[in-house]
């Protein structure tokens, strides 16, 4: 098994290099551990080195894991269909990836039968890639209007993107600072559903690089927990 600690402490390195590139505090930017294929033991090795915050793309495997891992925030970070929102809206403390308004009014209806407020993220596909999920980013600002006008049981958080992968990590910059301009412009509208906190840009290979951008929210996996065997059963 990877040395998970070492891992995330040379991850934290890189964090704060490049956050002091862009003339910026590291520890304003958040380290979500993706945690896809792994078991909850790793998952455990990870919390007990410090991580806060973990990060999952199937709804199954928060499932499977839930009961397993010990205390930390979980974060639905992948694809999310309307039929699996019931699953993990009482588990997740962020969904990151709302790309449309029937997602928006799922996940509101299953909060409210919650009593609860879920934080979310709109995920914008700035490259317009059509093998990722993501609205464009001329879509934006009219699924946060519907959303903060039909929509109580959540509050909008940020923005979420997934770059395309490059060899070069300078080569996507331009996508993560289209999103960075939304941010900014969508962030100062004043509503109390609408709390700007989170740019959620930036995976192991190209982080560093989205922090310079103006990511305050990573999502690592294999850099921590070394490359995925999709052959291992949770």
């Amino acid at each position: 098994m990877e040395n998970i600690k070492t891992n995330i402490e040379k991850v934290n390195e890189k964090k704060a290099a490049a956050a002091a590139k862009a003339g910026r505090n590291a520890d304003d930017v958040l380290l979500v551990g993706v945690t896809k294929t792994r078991t909850a033991e790793e998952i455990n090795k990870g919390i007990d080195a410090g991580l806060t915050d973990i990060g999952e793309n199937k709804v199954q495997e928060i499932m499977d894991k839930y009961d397993f891992v010990k205390p930390v925030k979980w974060h639905m970070i992948g694809h999310l269909q309307t039929n699996k929102v019931k699953y993990i809206i009482d588990k997740v403390s962020m969904i990151h990836s709302v790309d449309s308004y029937k997602l928006a009014e799922e996940i509101n209806k299953r909060a409210g039968q919650h009593q609860l407020t879920m934080d979310i993220l709109i995920q914008v596909n700035s490259a317009q890639e059509e093998s990722k999920f993501g609205i464009s980013t001329d879509e934006t600002e009219e699924l946060i209007r519907r959303v903060l006008e039909n929509c109580p049981n959540i509050r909008i958080r940020g923005l979420m993107c997934i770059a395309p992968f490059a060899e070069d990590p300078d080569d996507i910059r331009v996508y993560f600072a289209e999103v960075k301009k939304l941010y900014d412009q969508y962030g100062t509208i004043e509503h109390e559903r609408l709390d700007f906190q989170y740019l959620s840009m930036g995976m192991s290979h190209d982080f560093e690089a989205a922090i310079q951008e103006g990511s305050n929210l990573i999502r690592v996996g294999t850099a921590i927990f070394g490359e995925r065997d999709y052959s291992k059963k949770n």
